[in-house]
């Protein structure tokens, strides 16, 4: 089983909008319909557990319920950081999975589906234990001091910028967030970092579509701007 957790708990507050960014309405569907529509199109995901800001589960589910969704879709309510906010859709998750099953998290905050890149993201999993998908870099790298001053060119060939989905096997990842204390949990980052604190091998798959992360409003304005014409087409 490939379970999708949709993490979309969050506040967004650094966009400075009436509500959390993954639930701003776009020609009237808010941002992670788009989201969860394209990802119950792909096949290769089994299930899917959507982890929602707590104030917002009943404008979840009445999308929901408006949606023709062919794929197990559950609700939860996410926490107050993200490490408890993904350890509260595992929980979730432990109820039917089995230990090589694999858990993918997708945060909203990408507005993209790769299918493809998720396909090989689920191989490399199997293979690895962890994987992600990445935005590779082309452009010259380079590293600055605190006063804005360049100080080194960093070879772009070693950076990867996070993308999403990235994934692990469940027997793998339940077991960190199920015996970490709260205080822990409120200090765990990535999955990327965990997987390096936790010897977790992780494969970096190149993402095939570009990397948007909507944070500020010039990011939801590029989105309208090219949702239709690009990212959903």
């Amino acid at each position: 089983m490939n379970y999708l957790l949709l993490m979309m708990g969050g506040s967004g507050t650094r966009l400075g909008a009436d509500r959390p960014k993954q639930y701003i309405e776009i020609d009237g569907i808010p941002i992670f319909v788009y989201i969860l529509n394209a990802y119950n199109k792909v096949e290769c995901i089994d299930e899917i557990i959507i982890v929602s800001n707590e104030m917002w589960i009943d404008y979840v589910q009445n999308w929901i319920n408006n949606l023709q969704l062919t794929k197990p879709t559950s609700i939860v309510a996410g926490g107050k950081t993200r490490s408890h906010s993904v350890y509260n859709g595992l929980k979730e998750v432990s109820k039917t999975a089995k230990n090589d099953d694999i858990v993918l998290l997708h945060d909203a905050t990408h507005p993209y589906v790769d299918e493809n890149g998720t396909l090989e993201v689920i191989d490399a999993i199997n293979e690895y234990g962890g994987a992600t998908l990445g935005a590779f870099q082309y452009d010259t790298v380079y590293r600055m001091n605190e006063e804005g001053f360049i100080t080194e060119v960093i070879p772009r060939q070693e950076l990867v910028a996070g993308a999403s989905p990235e994934g692990f096997k469940f027997s793998k990842i339940f077991p960190i967030y199920n015996n970490s204390s709260d205080e822990e949990l409120e200090q765990m980052t990535s999955g990327g970092a965990l997987a390096l604190e936790y010897g977790i091998k992780m494969k970096t798959i190149e993402c095939d579509v570009i990397n948007l992360k909507i944070t500020y409003p010039k990011d939801l304005e590029i989105f309208k701007k090219t949702i239709h014409s690009y990212f959903f087409e």
